[in-house]
């Protein structure tokens, strides 16, 4: 581990980050769709639910003041479901539009980062080592699921693209980010957070298209089913970085 970065309390920006985001993106919106239509608990009563356990989640990520993966990546998924359940119950409850959700919480979020800016003078995923920052840094991931929700839900239901057709959209755009930074030199984090927000639609398009069955353009996994291959995939990676986490750092040989 980089003792430089013992203060940063997120993860380091590497492939294993990626991976598991994209599949806890996934897992929030099969999840979400899970615990208000399967059990039955409706969208008010699962956001309700949701949105505690989430506020206790933050709380131990607060007192933590470090990186700890277990605690890190439980955050993200409950933000993940929290996220898709602000979205759909603006559009089902209340007759929002997709349209004006996107409009709205691009507007919210640029306006958060703005904030945020204006306060620390950067918006670096590495500078993320004071409580300050990371307060403006869970809003802005709570904000971009939420964003991220609308968007995927427009190009595959507006728009009717599909979930088939949804992933490799958002695929090819998030590629198009990554070939930007490396071989265009395009601002690195300007890079990250536009992959960042686009992993969430691709996410759960991902998720949509396991679960729902064949007649609704999925390959009828299901909701528990897509849930639960991803939920054994993030364990196992978290576990893994944990491991190396504590795994003591190799001193040099003379």
């Amino acid at each position: 581990m980089n003792t430089n970065n013992l203060s940063n309390r997120v993860p380091e920006v590497i492939g294993s980050f990626w991976i598991i985001k994209i599949l806890a993106t996934t897992v929030g919106e099969t999840g979400a769709d899970y615990l208000s239509t399967n059990l039955k608990l409706g969208l008010s009563g699962t956001s309700y639910i949701m949105s505690g356990i989430l506020l206790l989640a933050l709380f131990n990520q607060f007192r933590l003041k470090r990186y700890v993966p277990v605690s890190y990546w439980i955050v993200v998924v409950l933000m993940s479901i929290t996220g898709t359940l602000v979205t759909d119950r603006l559009v089902d409850e209340l007759g929002i539009s997709l349209v004006a959700i996107n409009i709205i919480f691009s507007v919210v979020l640029v306006a958060v980062f703005g904030l945020w800016y204006a306060s620390e003078k950067t918006l670096a995923m590495h500078s993320i080592n004071s409580l300050k920052r990371e307060l403006f840094y869970w809003t802005v991931i709570l904000l971009t699921f939420t964003l991220g929700t609308a968007t995927g839900d427009f190009l595959a239901e507006w728009l009717n693209l599909g979930y088939a057709r949804s992933v490799p959209v958002f695929g090819a755009a998030i590629a198009v980010i990554f070939v930007g930074y490396y071989y265009l030199k395009v601002n690195a984090v300007l890079a990250f957070w536009l992959a960042y927000i686009l992993t969430r639609p691709l996410g759960a398009s991902i998720g949509d298209l396991l679960s729902q069955s064949p007649k609704n353009g999925g390959y009828g996994l299901g909701t528990v089913g897509t849930s639960i291959i991803f939920l054994c995939i993030i364990t196992s990676l978290i576990i893994y970085l944990s491991i190396k986490q504590k795994k003591p750092a190799s001193l040099p040989i003379d």
